[in-house]
């Protein structure tokens, strides 16, 4: 298992798992020590922010505060949406960019990646899609900043 990752716009998503991280990026799946909100919080400042800071961007965009997506890096339009509370350490991660579609599974989400790739996310289908407009509404006020400075 490594213990570092930066995440990528092929990065699909960081799934809590056993106190560590499942990640998949593009075709690949491996393991890290590291739980995903330390990886997503890495990430932002490594990108020029805090992951306090970004929730505090999304909260001021959004006008909303719970459960907030968060823009990771902007010029590549990196938007990441948790599964549960930021401040659960079993937070789980996914980059909208990545879904190819989503759809209810038992009392889950089945979750299908532009890879092919496929994972049950621990989440309702309601709270999911919920999730995934708030992390869509980010990106479109995003496009929307950016086209206006040009």
């Amino acid at each position: 298992m490594e213990n570092y990752y930066e995440v990528n716009e092929e990065t699909s998503l960081i799934l809590y798992k056993d106190n560590g991280s499942e990640i998949v990026e593009g075709d690949r799946v491996f393991n890290l020590n590291l739980i995903p909100n330390n990886i997503i919080s890495y990430s932002c400042e490594y990108f020029g922010s805090s992951l306090l800071g970004r929730i505090i961007g999304s909260k001021n965009m959004l006008g909303m505060g719970y459960k907030l997506p968060v823009i990771v890096e902007e010029s590549r339009e990196i938007i990441f949406m948790p599964t549960i509370s930021a401040e659960n350490k079993e937070c789980s991660w996914v980059n909208i960019a990545n879904i190819k579609n989503y759809k209810a599974h038992k009392n889950n989400v089945l979750v299908t990646f532009n890879s092919g790739i496929k994972r049950e996310l621990p989440i309702s289908y309601f709270s999911f899609e919920n999730q995934f407009f708030r992390a869509s509404k980010l990106l479109l006020i995003l496009k929307m900043r950016k086209k206006t400075l040009k």
